[in-house]
């Protein structure tokens, strides 16, 4: 990428992109930007993200989840990373992928997961590479020199940065607080520090169309660690909350074969469930989603108590357990 793409204005510290060159030097190896494009077309092409939607079905969008939408793209525009928070099952990849798409840059994935480290963000050596100098200086005499080095392989976050890719980390607060450090100097100067490399490639510019959204659950879910307020500082947060009956019908039409009035009578069957205060699991829209499947799956005779049990004693921990969700179910249904 050449600098004469960055008008970005860097806070921090100006940051020597140019590279010394050697007419002479035959490498045997792509350049960093070449091989950043190629690692982040093969990891963040849209086309190959992994799709949020159950059974690969297009996004649903109603006039309530546009205005989350539109919220988030807005917040894209003035430069801020955005962090979309809410309960298991409620959309927040769907949304977060969607939005990316639509920005018509390269889209970098990840997901957050407690053994994630810095390296595996950024980037680390991975073997060695070896390439052959030539010295023409004099006239009639060529001089030959190979070269041994370390092979330095960008991860995602040095991707999009580099490559100016929308980058989709989710559940990003599954990952230690101390991994995300790393994120601070990014969405505060525009630099990314690279802590293994040496000399002046440790620091990465960040391209101007870089941009990312971040998902998470709720703090109260098991496995998730609380960000770091330097990191919570320097984000917008987007709460998701449950959908409509009107909207969460849409969603689930759109992935089942089911007649409307069928798609209707399960979604206010998981809704009922979901305001119960003794049902102790959480209820989502994708417990919903397959409610409806096993309704299409099933015989016409089995009970739609039954079903939506099957589907929510997933959370029971033990079969005594599961065997009280499911008289609540039926008893309430």
């Amino acid at each position: 990428m050449s600098d004469s793409g960055r008008k970005r204005k860097v806070r921090g510290t100006k940051i020597r992109s140019d590279r010394e060159q050697k007419e002479t030097r035959n490498v045997a190896e792509e350049t960093s930007a070449e091989t950043a494009a190629k690692i982040g077309d093969r990891m963040s092409r849209s086309d190959d993200a992994p799709s949020p939607d159950v059974g690969g079905e297009p996004f649903v969008e109603t006039d309530e989840i546009a205005r989350y939408r539109e919220r988030v793209q807005r917040w894209l525009a003035a430069e801020e990373p955005v962090h979309l928070v809410g309960p298991s099952g409620c959309g927040k990849t769907a949304l977060a992928l969607e939005v990316a798409r639509n920005r018509d840059r390269p889209v970098v994935w990840m997901n957050g997961d407690a053994d994630l480290d810095t390296e595996d963000l950024v980037g680390a050596y991975a073997g060695k590479e070896s390439y052959t100098e030539r010295d023409g200086f004099v006239s009639d005499v060529v001089k030959k020199k190979e070269v041994v080095r370390d092979r330095w392989v960008d991860n995602p976050l040095t991707v999009a940065v580099r490559e100016g890719a929308t980058l989709v980390y989710n559940e990003f607060s599954r990952s230690k607080p101390a991994a995300n450090n790393v994120l601070l100097s990014v969405f505060e100067e525009g630099v990314l520090e690279l802590p293994g490399q040496r000399g002046e490639d440790r620091q990465v510019e960040a391209h101007p169309d870089f941009r990312t959204i971040l998902t998470s659950n709720s703090a109260e879910y098991a496995g998730v660690h609380e960000p770091q307020d330097a990191l919570l500082d320097r984000l917008v947060a987007v709460h998701l909350g449950r959908y409509s009956p009107e909207t969460e019908t849409e969603i689930v039409a759109a992935h089942t074969e089911l007649p409307r009035e069928r798609v209707e009578t399960v979604v206010e069957a998981m809704c009922e469930l979901r305001e119960d205060d003794e049902i102790p699991v959480p209820v989502s829209i994708r417990a919903t989603i397959t409610a409806a499947k096993g309704l299409d799956a099933f015989p016409d005779d089995e009970s739609l108590g039954d079903l939506c049990a099957d589907v929510l004693a997933a959370h029971a921990t033990t079969t005594d357990d599961a065997a009280s969700l499911r008289d609540q179910i039926t008893d309430l249904l």
